[in-house]
Order: structure tokens, then C-alpha cells, then sequence
């Protein structure tokens, strides 16, 4: 076992997962099927009214997806994490998730009672439920990120949903840049317009990371995020 791994775990699809990422760790996401999505909100772990900010982390990177050098900007203009490494080249930012009245529209009415562990299930409710473990409530849902899908933005203005853009083995690498609150949930992307409700699962694996130094990646791919790194740093002194 490489010695910077610190643990490893599956996470089952339509699930929700959540655990503070501390500063100087990374999480790894793998997909284990094709066609995973996972969905991710970032708040501060020692001051959760500080939370991801998706329209500023666009705006001061002059993006419209995600990949490695990217980063994710809190509310604050502090970097919560860096996407230190990605296999696939392109992460959702706009998409959103899915709730319940939208699950029982594409997929059918299936309760627990029904199907067990594979009734239908939706994101937003996987949400809150895991933001309640740390005493937050709808009030402090944010926008989400959706690793592993790709949405194009036409000059119409019109979003579409590409399919089969990530395959098994896909995975990217978010590193702390502060002590991270890091809620997943692995429910399908809402404009997935696969009619069968897939419950598909990733790998989780939580590692130690260095330090981000002056030629590191996420730093320098925009002069923005230098500043971000500034603040964040300093924040820590």
C-alpha cells in the first residue's frame, strides 16, 4: 500500500458520503463503472458560513468547467480545494442536482418499502440529510459540482448533457487548501437522459498531499488564483 494513502473506500451509486478533508490531504475519486456522476458541495469545517462559491470560482478563472489546475473558491475568495489531477479533462460546475420530484418524473415512484436499497433516491435530499449531521439546513445548500459529467453550453445559451463522457477508471484529485467539509452524493446528473435509474459506484481514497509550492499548477494556471492562494495562506498564519 503506498504510504501516503491514509484510507480507501467504495462508495455505492445514489448514495451520500461526507468527511472534513483536513489542510496537507487529497481526495481521489474513481469511477468504477461508466457513466458515473458525483456530486460535491465544500464548506469551511471551521466556519461553515463560508462555503463554495461555483459563480466566483468560474468568474475569477474565466471557465465554464473544471479540470486539473483548477480551483474552487469559497464565498470568501479563499481556495477550499485544488483539482490537482484529472484523467477526463472536464467537470460540470452548471448543472445542478436532482430532487424528488424530478426522479419521480424520468424514473418512476419506488420507495424504500418497495426496493430496499435500490429505491429511488435524489440528490438534493442526500444533501441536506448529510448537511444535518453538522447542523446545517437548506439554508446552506449551494451550488454543486458534478465530477465526471460534461455539460456544453451552446452560443444559444442552451445546455446540453454529453453522454458517455466518463468511463471506468476515470478519477480526479481534489487537494485541501483548508480544513474542507467535502459532502458527496453519487445520484445521476440531473440532465442524464438515461431513462433506467443506474446506481453506480466510486472509489474514494484520502491521502496525505505537500504543500502546494511556488511552480504548483493550481497556483499558477491563472494569476487569480495566486492571490486566492495568498489569502487562503494567510488565513493559516
Amino acid at each position: 500500500m503506498d504510504d501516503a494513502i491514509l484510507w480507501e473506500e467504495m462508495l455505492p451509486g445514489a448514495a451520500t458520503w461526507s468527511h472534513v478533508l483536513k489542510r496537507g490531504t487529497a481526495l481521489r475519486i474513481e469511477a468504477l463503472e461508466d457513466g458515473c456522476n458525483v456530486g460535491a458541495m465544500l464548506l469551511n469545517a471551521d466556519n461553515a458560513s463560508e462555503r463554495l462559491s461555483l459563480p466566483d470560482s468560474l468568474k475569477a478563472q474565466h471557465i465554464a468547467r473544471l479540470t486539473a489546475g483548477s480551483v474552487l473558491y469559497s464565498d470568501m475568495g479563499r481556495i477550499l480545494c485544488s483539482i490537482t489531477d484529472d484523467t477526463l479533462g472536464w467537470h460540470d460546475p452548471l448543472g445542478g442536482c436532482s430532487d424528488a420530484g424530478l426522479v419521480e418524473r424520468k424514473y418512476g415512484k419506488c420507495s424504500y418499502q418497495e426496493a430496499r436499497n435500490n429505491w429511488h433516491q435524489n440528490a438534493l435530499d442526500g444533501f441536506l440529510i448529510e448537511l444535518a449531521k453538522y447542523g446545517l439546513n437548506s439554508r446552506d445548500l449551494m451550488m454543486n459540482v458534478n465530477f465526471f459529467s460534461k455539460v456544453e453550453v451552446h452560443d444559444s445559451g442552451a445546455m446540453r448533457f454529453v453522454e458517455g463522457h466518463a468511463k471506468a477508471g476515470s478519477a480526479v484529485e481534489l487537494r485541501a487548501e483548508m480544513n474542507t467539509l467535502v459532502v458527496l452524493n453519487t445520484c445521476q446528473h440531473p440532465m442524464d437522459r438515461d431513462p433506467v435509474y443506474a446506481q453506480r459506484p466510486v472509489k474514494l481514497t484520502v491521502k496525505k498531499a505537500e504543500a502546494p509550492g511556488p511552480d504548483d499548477l493550481c497556483r499558477n494556471s491563472r494569476p487569480e488564483n495566486r492571490r486566492g492562494f495568498l489569502l487562503t495562506e494567510r488565513y493559516f498564519l
